[in-house]
């Protein structure tokens, strides 16, 4: 099969390739195993053409061309793909030979695509169409959004950096700034989800789900959990989480001396110590990550190399530029593209040991035999960053020599490790609630929203002055917007980060082997066997939760 050009210029370029695959006879079980590697490779193809228009688009929200070459993809391209895998699926099931493929992770490659199928309506196709073009409009909305700072414009990531400032009225000032900036554009949020609301509430009544929660819980393969998981996730950080990051709270009050905790003293060292400075540009960020990830393994830091060497690497804040961040596997190529906001702050440090771990898992998977092998579900890729920050903290003398500066910096990557997780269950509890109540009001779901993010963020923290921005707090959540339901993922992979540093700690060498045969397995095994090739288990239940949250804190401890 030979594949043209990127970029794809129209549906034509690629129809005949489509068109020979569904009329192909596949009389052997040779010819079935050559016609799944062809297919494997038109989709790597053309998920790589789809990649670079994404990364060129988030890098430069502003340009109308790039904006316009990747709505070109969505709704010229996609559409066809759409209806084309769902024939490819079909001819595949139902060839004959297909029961004697038994090469390592068929079965669960198998599994997804009956639910494809079964997940399929081509009457749901222009409706996707729609929901991803808009979905893109959340990236261009953020990315216009600046404040003004001592006579610059500057984004908000850059403006973040003064939260961490010795100054109390400088962070109140920035914190009002950035809050009311996007306050300015919460009717067009609201609008635009709203849209995005009405268009997958009918994408699952045409799929016949009973609601666009079980839709997705479908179509992101989540076989091996449920709602009822998720809710447990749920009341067990309320129960055992919450109260520890109180406890982190009042700590920081006492030591700040307050009478009262503003949200705008949350980022700040509580003994106002300079803000931590892991490095002073991009440049620098990049050479130390090579090195901390060479000492964890020569080929991890052969990968941020060649990520740097070939231009795979944005990572600077800048207007214009979509929040966030990411690792965008590039499945024909093989070498993935990290893009981030970075400010120069210890958040941005840790984003980018999160964001190799991906990269790492990228590159170890390349060498499977199907994309759809490579092509891992968030509750393990995201155990391949969040382990990483966590074992990458051991090599921190890299960007911190000095050991008290170094022991505040571990600190708090541990204190963040457990703050995320009401964040997450905030998240994703909205998330269940917003579309198992499809026909609710703005009204409605800010009421929603402000009595679950009071519920997971505890008492001690004074937000009297802050209240007009609580209601739109979930603005800020890209994934609500871009990736429903993807969100969870991360509470998962936290606990299952935790796991791994933990064995790590005890036994170095034989928790890497284990997380690198995780990793290198792709996804050719179900969730729990892969997180047992980890040295893990595939578990968030309360006890499991009150478990390794009692591990961090009395890791905690010994740094105080």
């Amino acid at each position: 099969m030979k594949l043209p050009e990127i970029p794809v210029q129209s549906w034509e370029d690629v129809s005949a390739l489509f068109e020979e695959l569904i009329n192909r006879p596949l009389n052997s079980l040779a010819e079935l195993q050559t016609w799944l590697k062809e297919r494997s490779a038109l989709d790597a193809f053309l998920q790589e053409d789809l990649g670079w228009r994404y990364i060129h688009h988030t890098c430069d929200t502003a340009n109308a061309e790039k904006h316009q070459l990747l709505n070109f993809f969505i709704q010229e391209i996609e559409p066809h793909l759409a209806k084309f895998a769902d024939l490819l699926n079909r001819k595949m099931l139902s060839n004959p030979f297909l029961p004697e493929i038994t090469e390592t992770g068929f079965s669960v490659y198998l599994r997804n695509v009956q639910k494809e199928v079964e997940l399929f309506r081509e009457e749901n196709i222009p409706l996707l169409t729609e929901i991803q073009t808009l979905s893109n409009e959340y990236g261009q909305l953020s990315g216009a959004m600046t404040v003004e700072m001592d006579g610059k414009t500057v984004t908000f990531q850059q403006a973040a950096v003064e939260l961490k400032s010795s100054d109390r009225s400088k962070r109140r000032e920035v914190y009002i700034k950035i809050n009311e900036r996007r306050l300015q554009s919460s009717d067009e949020l609201n609008t635009l989800f709203d849209k995005l609301l009405k268009l997958r509430n009918q994408v699952s009544i045409k799929a016949d789900c009973s609601n666009y929660r079980d839709y997705m819980f479908d179509a992101l393969g989540r076989f091996d959990y449920t709602p009822k998981h998720c809710f447990d996730f749920h009341e067990s950080v309320a129960q055992h989480i919450v109260p520890i990051i109180s406890s982190f709270e009042k700590e920081r009050k006492d030591l700040l001396g307050y009478v009262q905790l503003m949200p705008w003293d949350l980022e700040v060292d509580p003994l106002l110590q300079s803000p931590l400075e892991p490095y002073k540009n991009s440049d620098e960020l990049i050479e130390k990550t090579i090195e901390v990830f060479k000492r964890i393994r020569p080929d991890f830091g052969e990968v941020i190399r060649l990520m740097k060497e070939k231009g795979h690497l944005d990572l600077d804040s800048r207007i214009g530029k979509a929040p966030g961040g990411y690792n965008y596997p590039l499945y024909q190529s093989s070498l993935p593209f990290i893009f981030m906001n970075s400010a120069g702050t210890m958040r941005d440090m840790v984003t980018m040991m999160h964001e190799g771990g991906h990269a790492v898992h990228s590159w170890l998977s390349k060498d499977l035999n199907l994309t759809a092998y490579k092509s891992t579900p968030s509750e393990i890729a995201e155990v391949a960053s969040m382990a990483m920050e966590l074992i990458s903290m051991e090599h921190w003398d890299v960007f911190f020599e000095d050991e008290s500066t170094l022991r505040r910096a571990r600190k708090y990557q541990l204190e963040k490790i457990l703050s995320i997780l009401p964040w997450i269950a905030t998240v994703d509890a909205f998330q269940h609630w917003i579309y198992l109540h499809p026909e609710h009001s703005p009204e409605e779901r800010k009421s929603e929203w402000i009595k679950l993010f009071r519920k997971f963020s505890g008492d001690v923290i004074d937000r009297s002055e802050t209240a007009s921005y609580e209601p739109f707090g979930w603005h800020r959540q890209l994934h609500i917007f871009e990736v429903p339901f993807y969100y969870i993922e991360y509470g998962i992979a936290q606990l299952a980060s935790i796991g791994i540093w933990k064995n790590y700690k005890e036994n170095p060498e034989k928790t890497l082997l284990q997380y690198e045969a995780a990793l290198t397995a792709g996804y050719t095994f179900t969730l729990p066997e892969l997180y047992e090739m980890a040295g893990i288990r595939f578990d968030f239940s309360s006890d499991y939760i009150q478990e390794l949250a009692a591990f961090v804190k009395n890791e905690l401890d010994q740094l105080s």
